[in-house]
């Protein structure tokens, strides 16, 4: 698909960047409600977590919500990767997308939700996140207090293996109840793929091959499905 915006939604794709741009933001760590910037300093803050990178409401599984994500805060488009695997998992669908960042920083992370059948039976959730270090989005839905993996990361062998391009990264698995959370470094930024159930971590036997949605070019016809309950709802 064409991940640029077309001529004939420019102006409802527009009127949805912008109701995201003034939507109310949360801390990507807590989803509490933040503090905007004042004339004396330029961060947003939590009343837990200090100055943080507001995440913004999900937008949704469609063309159109991709667009808004992509082209939140122009000129630039989004600042991180927004992985999508694929080719997807047989009957996987795109459930939705997120990000956290705002005018001054641009888009800083990003979330990209499926769902589809659990290899061992029953429904399963994914999202894959992308993000700098320090922003906790990947942490929170791991379902971790800290914005990292934690202390003793990477010190066993990599059980995982994500593929972009010509190269492999490999991830490690990080213990999490009721999921199952694997993550990484991609060019020096945060991969993080979390699933739910812990059981559809199955799914992560064979190489995760990666799309980043940013590249132009791209004619991938994605599936869209009902919103994902598992991007944060502000």
């Amino acid at each position: 698909m064409e991940t640029g915006v077309g001529q004939d939604s420019v102006g409802r794709d527009s009127a949805g960047r912008d109701r995201h741009r003034h939507a109310p933001a949360a801390c990507p760590r807590c989803g509490r409600p933040l503090k905007e910037p004042t004339a004396w300093s330029s961060a947003w803050r939590c009343d837990w977590h200090g100055e943080v990178q507001p995440l913004l409401p999900p937008f949704s599984p469609s063309k159109d919500g991709l667009d808004g994500l992509l082209h939140l805060y122009r000129p630039a488009t989004a600042g991180v990767p927004v992985w999508l695997p694929w080719p997807l998992p047989l009957g996987w669908l795109v459930a939705g997308f997120a990000g956290a960042g705002d005018e001054r920083t641009g888009v800083r992370a990003c979330a990209v939700a499926l769902a589809g059948p659990n290899p061992l039976g029953g429904p399963a959730d994914m999202v894959v996140v992308a993000e700098e270090p320090g922003i906790g989005l990947g942490a929170a839905l791991a379902g971790l207090d800290s914005v990292d993996p934690g202390a003793g990361f990477g010190s066993a062998p990599p059980i995982a293996t994500a593929s972009f391009g010509k190269h492999d990264f490999p991830l490690w698995q990080v213990d999490s109840p009721g999921r199952a959370v694997f993550a990484g470094e991609v060019k020096g930024l945060w991969l993080w793929v979390v699933l739910w159930p812990d059981t559809a971590g199955t799914l992560l036997v064979e190489p995760l091959a990666l799309r980043d949605l940013r590249d132009p070019g791209q004619d991938l016809d994605l599936p869209f499905g009902a919103a994902s309950p598992r991007l944060p709802a502000l």
